[in-house]
């Protein structure tokens, strides 16, 4: 980028020092870095690494994408229906496990499956949203409503309870795999925060 700077800067300097009139030149864009973070879980491992962060918002709007790496079998076959945790947040000012949103996701039946997964008061539920591709994107966006969780992908839209009403104030919850098992092999899942 720099010899291209270099060299652009020379051409101009050539064109004015000749007397010949000026043409317009227009650098070439460089390609935009794509945006977002790869969250990776490591083969032996539950969850990634991530900065603790506290939230209070009512909504939480992400892109996902998946490869290939999502596909997995568990040790116990029993295990394969466990949901893994995608992205979200606690909730009500409480630990996770009391009060909390966010997406789940599974590879189950040979396809990639979302979910929505939340507690309210210590118990949890969990609904299938949708099935959805490797290597495309995905936007997933929850809201917070009052009394309820508004997850929604697409055209398709699933409610949980919710355990409190107004903003919600906890902190973020990022991908982690299980269940009871740990990931099988390195999964990558890349995010986009909206």
């Amino acid at each position: 980028m720099r010899k291209r700077l270099v060299l652009l800067s020379l051409a101009l300097l050539a064109l004015s020092c000749t007397g010949e009139e000026e043409e317009e030149v227009i650098a070439p864009k460089e390609a935009a870095a794509e945006e977002g973070t790869i969250y990776s879980i490591n083969a032996g491992g539950h969850e990634t690494t991530n900065p603790f962060k506290f939230l209070n918002t009512s909504k939480v709007k992400f892109e996902v994408r998946f490869d290939s790496t999502a596909i997995y079998a568990t040790k116990d076959p029993g295990n394969q229906a466990d949901i893994n945790k995608l992205y979200g947040m606690a909730d009500c000012s409480t630990l996770h496990h009391e009060n909390s949103a966010r997406f789940g996701w599974r590879w189950y039946n040979n396809q990639l499956e979302l979910h929505a997964y939340s507690y309210k008061a210590g118990k949890n539920a969990s609904t299938f949203i949708t099935a959805i591709d490797l290597k495309k994107t995905y936007t997933c966006e929850l809201t917070l409503a009052d009394g309820k969780y508004i997850y929604k992908i697409g055209d398709k839209t699933v409610e949980h309870e919710r355990g409190c009403s107004g903003e919600g104030k906890g902190y973020q919850l990022y991908p982690y795999f299980g269940g009871d098992e740990t990931a099988p092999h390195d999964i990558k899942i890349k995010i986009k925060v909206l």
